[in-house]
């Protein structure tokens, strides 16, 4: 006969502890958070959901690395998050929400000369609304440029440049057919300012109607708004244009254009900190938009 097996009571087992990975719902969120930003005009203090979403990303660490990480796989750099930007980004040179300056060009010339007076344009408008280092540093400061200052300011560039080659003797009538570093600007003042046609609508192809584009795009992305018709349309900044030329204010021709002591500051002050010495001024065709376009 076998012996009586002796029962116990089984060894309590401690309960799995509550997981802290990520759950769909905070994926969801994540992505939701860098949708919206995605969408540059859209205003976190006229959108609940948007603003509880920054509220959550400013409170939860765990949820705001999740979505940086969101926008990292998109090939997006997040500029900032907060209540006066919203969750700013920007494209990648790699990234799919990336435009190129010759895809941008593309859309209203397929002259590969206007893709360099396209770059030109936008380098100008950022370089006049904030011509120093403390006006990227102040978040209260707000940009102000006319269509008209910017092609003024441009052409003033220009016959600078002109009076730098005539100093050092170089060739001040370059082959309309080779624009690199200086030849860019050449180009620029042989454009009509205007060329505007019978019922006064700016040409595309003059330099007006570039800087045009070049402000009706940034105001499409978020970037600028625009406040009147003077000067050929007068436009003020927004806090994700601000984050974005403070992004590339080191660029080298960045540096070029604004080293030229053209932009009218009143106190004398200098201009944005140039870049470190480059060669590489070029405004390179089928580079990325000094500013990316925020849509895919």
């Amino acid at each position: 006969m076998s012996e009586p097996v002796e029962w116990s009571e089984p060894e309590a087992v401690a309960a799995p502890p509550a997981s802290v990975g990520v759950t769909p719902a905070d994926a969801a969120d994540a992505a939701r958070l860098v949708a919206f930003g995605l969408q540059p005009k859209l205003q976190p203090a006229r959108d609940q959901e948007y603003a509880e979403l920054l509220r959550r990303h400013r409170e939860d660490p765990r949820f705001a690395r999740l979505a940086e990480a969101v926008a990292a796989g998109l090939g997006l750099v997040v500029l900032e998050v907060s209540p006066r930007a919203g969750m700013a980004v920007t494209a990648a040179e790699d990234s799919v929400f990336a435009v190129r300056m010759g895809d941008y060009a593309r859309r209203t010339s397929a002259d590969a000369g206007d893709r360099f007076l396209h770059g030109l344009a936008h380098l100008a408008v950022a370089a006049l609304a904030f011509p120093r280092p403390e006006d990227l540093a102040d978040e209260g400061y707000i940009g102000r440029v006319t269509v008209n200052g910017v092609d003024s300011f441009v052409r003033q560039a220009c016959r600078r440049l002109e009076e730098r080659a005539a100093e050092r003797g170089e060739n001040t009538d370059p082959a309309t057919d080779a624009p690199g570093l200086e030849a860019a600007w050449r180009i620029w003042v042989r454009r009509s300012a205007t060329g505007a046609t019978k019922d006064a609508r700016r040409l595309a192809g003059s330099t007006t109607g570039i800087i045009g584009k070049a402000v009706a795009f940034l105001t499409d992305s978020g970037f600028l708004q625009r406040t009147g018709d003077d000067g050929g349309g007068t436009y003020r900044t927004t806090a994700r244009y601000q984050l974005q030329v403070r992004d590339m204010a080191g660029s080298a021709a960045m540096a070029e254009l604004l080293e030229l002591g053209v932009v009218p500051v009143t106190d004398g002050t200098p201009t944005l900190l140039p870049a470190e010495e480059s060669d590489d001024l070029e405004l390179v065709a089928d580079a990325g938009l000094p500013f990316h376009s925020l849509r895919a």
